[in-house]
């Protein structure tokens, strides 16, 4: 069979490419070798898909490259999408910093996209594995259910996180076959794990979530951490997992609306004892296990300034080193991927390699969490599908 295209991947990324290859009269066949379609998206935001985020912009994604994204995000906003959304009537709300998700559940979307898809004469093969690509005047594919050839083969595999889904290295494996770079990988927006001795200090406090601003490596995000018995995740560990590198120290603020000097201060000569009074913030198991851990707990009045001082600082600057993260079974996303300095950031093509193309997460961008890694899937596949 010959096609002017071949898609292989039918996630977010694959069929948005699909959908507007198909549109400009381009014969798509799309490869995937599940046997359900678009797990990752029925799965996502607890099944009802963090689709997008209405404040997208480069800032809020990880690249070597970080301004290869800019041209793709500008030519497929937010709106674009949301505008798919209305014309097949399915309702949404916004959450907390911008992040936009169904009402009623995820599946919505991937019909929304199959019949997208089916309106633009797409053809699929499902579940489909691919044994060997090769090029000669074509791109051919040999798979269990035949032989395919295109003008033009996009790679919308994805990437490492959820292996469980069928989430694997594939795409990454036709990147190097045709000499392509690809830049170190790993899990990202993912729980991080305690070291032994911390373990043992707060593995009882699973469960127990505190509103803190969680920095390294210059990036700050503040959301709510949660301990759990492995270790810290929420959404402000699984914002700061994709800049936390093996080794790197966690800085957590635990009072970040407050002076806590200040205020340590105005209750120097109270009788009140420690962990009572930090318990007005943060909550009293956390804080009588984490002041045995700093200092002797005693009245205000028997603390000296300079381990007032001490207790402020610590208050503000709680370091962490993490001992890993709980790798790509729990991993959102996975950071790195196809080289961008390989790539057109107009077109997604393959710089040395005419008539390739590499989309959504196999690619070397990450977004945020809330809605960015989706958009990335869904400009990144518009952009390709302009022109393959």
């Amino acid at each position: 069979m010959k096609k002017d295209v071949i898609i292989i991947g039918a996630g977010a990324a694959g069929m948005m490419c699909a959908i507007e290859a198909g549109s400009r009269g381009r014969s798509v066949l799309l490869l995937d070798h599940a046997n359900k379609l678009a797990e990752k998206i029925r799965i996502s935001g607890g099944g009802r898909c963090n689709f997008t985020n209405r404040q997208v912009k480069p800032d809020n994604y990880l690249s070597q490259n970080p301004h290869y994204c800019r041209s793709a995000l500008a030519r497929f906003s937010p709106q674009d999408f949301i505008s798919l959304m209305d014309k097949h009537r399915i309702a949404y709300h916004e959450r907390n910093h911008g992040q936009l998700f169904c009402d009623d559940s995820a599946q919505q979307i991937i019909d929304m996209l199959r019949q997208e898809c089916t309106s633009v004469g797409v053809e699929w093969r499902m579940a489909c594995n691919v044994k060997k690509i090769y090029k000669n005047e074509y791109f051919t594919v040999d798979t269990d259910q035949g032989t395919f050839s295109a003008d033009s083969l996009v790679v919308a595999t994805g990437g490492l996180s959820i292996p469980q889904i069928g989430a694997t290295a594939f795409g990454y494996r036709i990147a190097e076959q045709f000499g392509i770079k690809v830049t170190s990988l790993r899990a990202a927006l993912v729980p991080l794990t305690f070291h032994p001795q911390d373990l043992t200090l707060f593995a009882d406090l699973s469960g127990i979530t505190i509103d803190a601003a969680v920095s390294c490596n210059g990036a700050t995000f503040r959301e709510n951490l949660l301990l759990t018995h492995r270790g810290l995740s929420g959404p402000a560990i699984l914002q700061v997992s994709s800049y936390w590198k093996h080794g790197d120290i966690l800085h957590i603020n635990l009072l970040p609306d407050l002076d806590a000097q200040q205020w340590l201060q105005e209750q120097k000569n109270s009788l009140i004892v420690l962990t009572n009074l930090l318990a007005q913030y943060l909550p009293k198991r956390f804080i009588q296990k984490w002041c045995e851990t700093i200092t002797p707990i005693k009245p205000m009045n028997q603390y000296s300034e300079k381990e007032l001082h001490f207790i402020a600082n610590q208050l503000h600057d709680w370091q962490i080193t993490p001992s890993g993260t709980v790798g790509y079974k729990k991993a959102e996303v996975t950071l790195g991927g196809v080289d961008t300095n390989e790539l057109s950031s107009k077109t997604m093509e393959a710089k040395n390699v005419p008539g390739l193309y590499f989309i959504g997460e196999v690619v070397d961008v990450t977004g945020h969490l809330g809605g960015f890694n989706f958009q990335w899937a869904w400009a990144s596949g518009h952009a390709a599908g302009q022109f393959v």
